[in-house]
Order: C-alpha cells, then structure tokens, then sequence
C-alpha cells in the first residue's frame, strides 16, 4: 500500500488523493461520507480532493444524493495519465528556451537510484562509444542498457574487476589517521565528452555516491587510466614471468619505490587476495 501511494504521489497526486483512489478502487464506489469515514479524515478535504479528481477525470461521480464517487480501472487510470504526461514532457521539450550558455562544472550524485538513473539517461543517448569500467555487480544492473547500446552500433570497452584492487600493482596505502576508502568504485566515459566516477555497496552511510561532469581534465583523466589498465593487463598476459622475475609479484620493486615501506607493503598484500581483472 505505502509503495502504491508513493508511486501516485511521484505521478503528481497529492497524499489525499493517492488515498482516495486507492480506497475507491477498494470498495468499487461510495459517497465522499463513507470515504471520509474510511480514511478518518475531514469529509471537507475528502470532498475537495473528490472535486479536483472528477474534473481532472480521474473519478466518476454518479446521480443520485448522496453521490457515490468511483475511481477509474487501473488500466484506463495509467493510460490517461501516460498521455497526459507524455503530452507535458513533449510541451516542455520543444518549449524550452535553449542557446544560454553553461559552464563545465562538477556535480554530485547520491543514492543508488539517482545515480543509476543519470547513468542510465547517459547510455540511452551514447552514440559513438562508452568506455566501462565496474565491478562485476554494476555491470549486471545495466546488461539491458547496454546491449541496446551496442545494438544500435555503439563502441563497447569493458574493464571488469573480479572482486579486489583494480590492476597488477597493489594499492595505495591509506595516510596516518585517515580511513581507508570503502565501496566499490566504477567510472564511464561516454563519447568521450561526459563521465561519472564513484562508488557503491559500501560508501558513506551505505550510499551509492558519484561525481559526473563533462570537464575536459577529468574526462581525459579516466580515459588516460583505462588505456594504462589495458597496456597493463596485455603485458602481463604477454610477460608476466619476465615482470615478476624482474620487478617481483605484482611490480613489487616499483611499488616500492613511489608508495610505501615493505611493512604497509605486506599488510597490502596480507588483506588483498588474489587479483582477476578482464580485457575488453
């Protein structure tokens, strides 16, 4: 019931109407009295809300005295709320002014909703190419997206980690007294123009958190470090026993050199198990 009246809330229904709706569609039809009675609520707003409802044709009110108000079929309710606000989303596309000019900026995105939404909008509009790089659980939750991308002949290149660091090399160790970064981190770059970097399962409070822009610096950015992964990940397939013979597991001596001591070095090692990570 909750999920019901909060999804005709978000279709621009106030609380009152939502639950009247739902009550008629309950009982078949009944006068705004009964429905009040009902809801224990004020008969005066149950009948202001019955009036704004039968003028939008949302409800029917029949003869007789007293009235007895009924609500739509589920599916004849859907279909007259789909036109309209297909028809208000069509007004508001050709009636927008357009031309006024915006800067690059940064903007945040909170919640696994919000942020999958945005970057579901992004992919749908993709036209030449979408760089992905995720962990195996988001990739699922937009397989649909993006086979349809791919069908309609847009470029797919895919990095997947396999549940741990990112790359041959070991991570960076934390700063003294700073908390080390939680969730799993994704980034896309579509058409080489707009992205979104950030994290899931595990962030702040739980909460999918992410940046988007189309900031030339940043995009390049991310497209820099996915051309070093896949350099990366083809050498080691090409190399690896002449890497690990001359640099050590995972390019140890390197590490060493620009990172850390061999102490946060094995800790690194200790907590990280073994690394998968998969071309495109």
């Amino acid at each position: 019931m909750e999920q019901l009246l909060l999804h005709l809330r978000s279709l621009g229904f106030t609380e009152m109407e939502s639950k009247i709706m739902v009550e008629l569609a309950a009982i078949g039809q009944s006068s705004g009295y009964e429905v009040a009675k009902r809801l224990g609520v004020s008969r005066s707003n149950v009948y202001a809300a019955l009036q704004r409802l039968t003028q939008q044709g949302y409800v029917r009110c029949g003869d007789g005295e007293p009235a007895r108000y009924s609500v739509l079929a589920p599916e004849e309710l859907t279909k007259m709320i789909s036109g309209r606000v297909q028809a208000s989303l069509s007004f508001v596309e050709n009636e927008m002014p357009r031309g006024g000019s915006v800067s690059t900026t940064f903007y945040n995105v909170e919640g696994e909703r919000n942020v999958m939404d945005a970057l579901i909008r992004q992919l749908n509009s993709a036209e030449h190419e979408i760089i992905v790089d995720v962990w195996r659980e988001e990739a699922s939750l937009l397989r649909s997206e993006l086979e349809q991308a791919e069908r309609r002949g847009v470029r797919l290149l895919w990095a997947f980690d396999g549940g741990n660091a990112a790359s041959p090399y070991l991570p960076w160790p934390p700063l003294a007294g700073m908390e080390e970064s939680e969730g799993r981190k994704f980034s896309f770059v579509v058409d080489r123009q707009w992205c979104m970097l950030g994290t899931s399962g595990g962030s702040v409070n739980g909460m999918a958190q992410a940046v988007v822009t189309e900031h030339r610096v940043l995009v390049d950015l991310l497209l820099g470090h996915f051309m070093q992964e896949m350099v990366l990940f083809e050498l080691e397939q090409d190399m690896a026993p002449e890497l690990e013979r001359r640099y050590g597991h995972r390019y140890r001596s390197i590490y060493r050199k620009y990172v850390g001591s061999d102490d946060e070095e094995e800790r690194m090692e200790a907590r990280t198990p073994g690394n998968t990570r998969d071309g495109y």
